[in-house]
């Protein structure tokens, strides 16, 4: 399940916008919010914990360094990883560095999951409204459909790719507890930025808050 749930998480979410079409962007940025504080969660209570447990004293470097390296992805990919994507031109192509940026953030969230089953849940979450906003983007942008589809299902792959090179290969577990600490600096990034935007009128409504304090209930029992 930990392969699958990413995997079906997009692929459910490029359905769900190809079918229905919804136009109601408040139910999405409900959604965000849940997802957010609900994988913000997961890692400060499990993924954190872990990582300080082996007593490197260089682990909070790494986390900095995720961070960093999140705001150098947002950079071309324009926070399309916690829901913002921007402009109504038309496309010809697949925009390659949103494409490259964004496998990248996902291909790396999966190294983690390799040993927490329950990040599985978290990341599929997280990537469901991403996946329904990002195809309802392109469709919007006169975004061929067979690009589309090209572009969802290679993203849906990479968490998936990333958990599969964690696990398989000697080299990289080596260096688990440094990649996980870089993944912890990006999923704080993304989830945190997801948490405290602001909504219209620049302040939280009581539908925001409860879905972020629904997420982190729900996250301390798993």
């Amino acid at each position: 399940m930990n392969y699958l749930l990413p995997l079906l998480a997009v692929l459910f979410g490029y359905v769900f916008a190809l079918v229905l079409k919804p136009e109601k962007k408040t139910n999405i940025k409900l959604l965000l919010a849940f997802s957010g504080s609900f994988l913000l969660s997961l890692t400060v209570m499990h993924l954190l914990p872990e990582v300080y447990e082996t007593h490197n004293h260089h682990i909070g470097i790494f986390i900095m360094v995720g961070i960093l390296f999140q705001i150098v992805l947002e950079f071309f990919s324009k926070g399309a990883e916690h829901g913002h994507v921007h402009g109504h031109s038309e496309m010809a192509t697949i925009p390659w560095l949103l494409f490259i940026s964004l496998c990248i953030h996902a291909f790396l969230e999966g190294f983690p999951v390799s040993r927490h089953n329950d990040l599985a849940l978290g990341i599929a979450i997280h990537h469901f409204p991403i996946a329904i906003i990002l195809t309802a983007f392109f469709l919007n942008a006169k975004l061929s459909k067979i690009s589309i589809f090209i572009f969802m299902v290679t993203f849906a792959a990479m968490t998936p790719l990333g958990t599969a090179f964690s696990k398989y290969l000697p080299f990289l577990n080596d260096y688990y507890t440094e990649i996980t600490a870089i993944v912890i600096g990006i999923l704080f990034h993304i989830s945190s930025t997801i948490i405290f935007e602001t909504t219209e009128g620049h302040k939280f409504n009581i539908q925001k808050v409860s879905m972020i304090i629904l997420g982190i209930i729900l996250a301390s029992f798993i």
